[in-house]
């Protein structure tokens, strides 16, 4: 996804506005890791979202050897480093357009936070990684749907990240009516999938 709002071409628009849907809470989080206020957090997210696509900070993003996290991370500090100059040499004009992330539910996912001593670096790259994962199952999800297998998804997706106790890919073939040495490559096939 980040490849393809990195693009140009079809794919882009949509790729940018699922980047922007999917990933918008570790960076709400961030910017509340460091003392902001969430109404503040609200506009900063939406104003940093809304600046990303605005002057497309996306185009261009290829595979590096850096991780896209800490790219993203960098560029986030230095947007707020400049909102802050912006702040404190005039008052907020309501200019911005608002870009439409679902807002509503940011606070209480940040008060379910656990209290931690970490860096405000550190709480989001691992909220990012979470988002990846979250954000990786739901495509494999919606894609095994489409494909017509969303019952062997919700069957197998617990072995996605674990290996099965003994016994474990029986009782699921008898579930999807297969036999055990199928359950284990459509498993092999969804990891697969779930890495591309």
């Amino acid at each position: 996804m980040v490849l393809e709002a990195g693009a140009e071409g079809k794919a882009r628009e949509a790729a940018l506005e699922e980047f922007c849907r999917v990933y918008w809470y570790p960076v709400y989080a961030f910017i509340r890791r460091r003392g902001t206020e969430p109404e503040a957090a609200r506009d900063l997210t939406q104003s940093f979202f809304a600046k990303l696509l605005k002057q497309d900070w996306m185009l261009g993003v290829e595979r590096r050897e850096s991780r896209f996290s800490t790219r993203l991370c960098a560029t986030l500090k230095n947007f707020l480093v400049s909102e802050y100059r912006r702040e404190t040499a005039a008052k907020r004009g309501g200019t911005e357009e608002t870009l439409s992330l679902d807002m509503m539910e940011a606070e209480q996912w940040y008060g379910a936070e656990p209290e931690t001593d970490e860096s405000p670096e550190r709480v989001f790259e691992r909220r990012w990684a979470q988002t990846v994962l979250e954000a990786g199952l739901r495509r494999l999800r919606e894609d095994c749907t489409a494909m017509g297998k969303g019952a062997l998804y919700e069957a197998l997706h617990p072995f996605l990240s674990v290996e099965p106790q003994p016994g474990v890919y029986e009782l699921a073939g008898v579930v999807l009516g297969i036999v055990r040495r199928a359950v284990a490559v459509a498993v092999f096939r969804l990891r697969k999938h779930f890495q591309s």
